[in-house]
């Protein structure tokens, strides 16, 4: 470990590496346990917002950091450009072209130091937005260099979950790693939170919309009859909307998603659950587009409420042609006590009871499926996709809400996806570790004579593949396009997805839910592939507008 490692910004940059080179979990969980015990309380709340997402915005401009990297090195724009392409990562490729200052001068600032002197570039003209840059610039080595260009560009990610985060601080203080998940949860802001206040204190403190940490489950593996006996579980749809918790405290509603973004000015038509939920509820489930059917009420496919992601502003029209209700399939806090201790079938029965006296304002209740024996649930199952939903979930009803994935109370199992085989036409390469082999594919399907692109993957390989379909692009480009190569139409994939929609965005009309590769058809030849006609086909039988 070099000196200057041992400082604030540069104990965080060692740590980022670690984490970014590290294969084995064990490895990082030390790496995150030592960086918790040694570094300063600040630098440590910023690690951890900036590993649960809370990214501080970008205050310089791309083409600025480029431009200034320029001017120092000397190097021609063409050849920045071939070497951003070849690197695949902006920050990176920054990183790499700047010198070392070689003046052995080693800075002293902290993490939380160089975050807020970035918050407060936004108002200073170019020239002190370079000062600073080119400053801090001089004073790194190369990894640090790579961190602080990630925190301008707000482009930071690390691949390490937040639970593993969690792990590593519950081994350094004495709370619970649950606690911690749900201390760290909400809204909070880094810039006026002291770590002793975020982690000490009220779990709920001032903060009346703080959202508890989502139990989520895992992909059912065996054959659903080796779970036991039926009478031991709960089945419900498992629909395909956006996960999220309805809070309603000191007389306010409050929505989030399962990501920890507070959405609850973009779904205006669940505003009435103010009223219709008593004081000190919290309710899990999934925020859908509905249609009323009769007296009851149908969920409508993922596409339609993708047309309502990411609008800060809900128009009249999209009210009308989208509206959304939440399907709510557990309780977690009832009369202001957190219930999650409790089991499935003692919270499934509040949560009813609930329900009859809260109907109306967009509520619904995820109807659970009866069932004598698992053969008859597994025909259930086949018509989850006619349903709007991606398959079942099973939940023991003995169970506990617990906090992150945990195995052995709560399954999906869900219904094989759709399948197209299709011909690689186009080639990027990949970011991270892969910024050295094009691993991002575009996918086409014949229309006659000609190929139509449909659909863009980027994983499913191994890495092997991976090194061989690279070693073919490189061999068979045809044109470049930027970072885009076109290839001859040889490679056949099976290209998987979940759900298939009617699109005007796109050439071949229609949009894929989750697309990635499936497997590699080395046993089939491009005329084997399939048309797009019989993606027209797939959108008729499994699509809704």
């Amino acid at each position: 470990m070099s000196e200057r490692s041992t400082y604030g910004f540069g104990r965080f940059a060692t740590l980022v590496a670690v984490l970014g080179t590290s294969t084995k979990t064990n490895d990082k969980l030390d790496a995150l346990k030592s960086y918790f015990q040694r570094a300063e309380d600040r630098d440590k709340v910023w690690v951890i917002a900036l590993f649960s997402g809370r990214r501080p915005r970008r205050t310089v401009k791309t083409g600025q950091l480029s431009q200034w990297c320029m001017e120092i090195t000397g190097i021609p724009d063409w050849l920045f450009l071939e070497s951003y392409s070849t690197v695949g990562d902006l920050a990176e490729t920054l990183a790499l072209l700047i010198p070392d200052s070689g003046s052995g001068h080693i800075s002293d600032h902290s993490l939380d130091q160089y975050i807020r002197t970035l918050k407060n570039l936004d108002p200073l003209d170019e020239a002190g937005q370079r000062a600073f840059v080119t400053g801090a610039w001089k004073e790194m080595d190369k990894d640090q260099r790579f961190v602080f260009n990630k925190l301008i560009t707000g482009n930071f990610r690390i691949g390490v979950s937040q639970q593993l985060m969690v792990n590593a601080l519950a081994a350094c203080v004495s709370l619970e790693a649950s606690t911690i998940a749900h201390r760290i949860s909400g809204n909070w802001d880094p810039f006026t939170t002291g770590f002793d206040e975020l982690l000490g204190g009220d779990l709920n403190g001032t903060d009346a919309s703080k959202p508890y940490p989502f139990y989520l489950a895992y992909a059912l593996e065996t054959e659903a009859h080796e779970l036991g006996l039926p009478a031991a579980w709960q089945a419900e749809w498992k629909w395909d909307g956006i996960r999220g918790q309805v809070i309603r405290r000191e007389g306010s509603l409050f929505i989030w998603s399962r990501g920890e973004e507070l959405m609850t000015d973009r779904f205006p038509e669940l505003y009435g659950l103010a009223d219709n939920l008593p004081d000190g509820t919290v309710l899990d489930g999934e925020i859908m587009c509905m249609e009323t059917v009769g007296s009851g009420w149908r969920a409508l496919p993922f596409a339609r409420l993708q047309t309502r992601i990411g609008r800060k502003t809900v128009t009249k029209k999209h009210l009308q042609a989208s509206p959304v209700g939440f399907i709510a399939y557990d309780i977690l806090e009832h009369e202001g006590v957190d219930i999650r201790g409790r089991t499935l079938a003692e919270r499934r029965a509040i949560l009813e009871d609930l329900g009859e006296k809260a109907r109306g304002a967009g509520l619904f209740l995820s109807p659970v499926l009866s069932f004598g024996v698992w053969d008859e649930l597994a025909h259930t199952r086949t018509g989850s996709r006619e349903n709007g939903c991606e398959g079942l979930m099973l939940k023991r009803k003995s169970s506990i809400y617990q906090v992150g994935r945990k195995r052995g109370d709560w399954y999906k199992w869900k219904i094989d996806p759709l399948t197209i085989d299709a011909v690689m036409i186009y080639a990027q390469k990949g970011s991270g570790r892969r910024s050295n082999l094009f691993t991002d594919y575009t996918f086409a399907v014949r229309d006659g004579e000609r190929l139509v692109s449909f659909a863009k993957a980027y994983s499913g390989l191994t890495d092997k593949e991976f090194a061989e379909v690279d070693a073919f692009v490189k061999k068979n480009a045809l044109e470049k396009f930027g970072p885009v190569r076109t290839v001859k139409p040889e490679l056949v994939f099976e290209i998987a997805f979940e759900g298939i929609a009617a699109s005007s965005r796109h050439k071949s009309g229609v949009a894929l839910r989750f697309p990635r590769i499936s497997r590699w058809r080395k046993d089939k030849p491009v005329s084997e592939i399939n048309t797009l006609e019989d993606l027209k086909q797939l959108l008729r039988q499994y699509g809704k507008p």
